[in-house]
């Protein structure tokens, strides 16, 4: 664990990465996001190793995903393709709607979803803030993975009776009633939405956890170098 202050420079940034890139102790480096906004993301995740890049953000990982090759693949996308392998859903031939476009977590999800693959073989659309007719794409969807991050914006009438819904999204709210003053939301209304669905993760304790155990199996590769 390397903590820095908020005023930390770029450049010793870079240089703490480039000394964990050089110890042959160190199999894996994740650097939390987002940073203080007078350091580049992008700079900083294209100076990891991608032989060390265990959260499978850089240029390299990600181009191998799209090619379908070995690599370290987005944890939280990554944890979602696990959580239904392992409740053995049946993805093929299913509509798939991804509601958000990040690169950390839609754009990759995409790509997951529409392998030759199970889970996979889905039929992709990708929504995002500019999506004419959300609710019309959202009611064709047979599956739908919401990562917008705002709090509640699924509601009932948005989905169709027997739909998966994965929501990606965690968001503090204020409430009072709670000891620490607030509450995690995700993107779906999970009371109005639940009723309609085979198939829901809760927010919290249902995404977070796989995508931690998605960066301990990246690791673990990193670690016996099975990439």
């Amino acid at each position: 664990m390397v903590r820095l202050e908020e005023t930390t420079s770029e450049s010793k940034l870079l240089g703490i990465i480039e000394n964990l890139n050089n110890d042959t102790d160190v199999d894996g480096i994740l650097v939390q996001l987002p940073l203080p906004p007078h350091i580049s993301d992008e700079k900083v995740i294209n100076s990891i190793s991608p032989s060390k890049d265990v959260d499978g953000f850089h240029p390299v990982n990600a181009g191998r995903m799209m090619q379908g090759l070995a690599g370290f693949l987005p944890a939280t996308p990554h944890g979602i393709m696990l959580l239904l392998e392992h409740y053995k859903i049946n993805t093929g031939g299913m509509n798939a709607v991804v509601i958000g476009r990040s690169n950390i977590v839609g754009r990759p999800m995409s790509i997951l979803l529409s392998r030759n693959s199970n889970p996979g073989n889905c039929t992709v659309t990708i929504c995002h803030s500019h999506t004419k007719n959300l609710q019309e794409i959202c009611l064709q969807a047979d599956l739908i993975v919401a990562a917008l991050g705002k709090p509640g914006f699924i509601r009932g009438d948005m989905v169709k009776q027997g739909v998966i819904v994965i929501d990606v999204g965690i968001t503090r709210m204020p409430d009072p009633s709670k000891k620490s003053g607030f509450a995690l939301k995700g993107d779906v209304n999970f009371e109005e939405v639940a009723p309609k669905c085979s198939y829901i993760t809760p927010v919290p304790k249902g995404v977070g956890p796989m995508t931690i155990a998605a960066l301990m199996i990246n690791t673990l590769r990193a670690c016996l170098d099975l990439n």
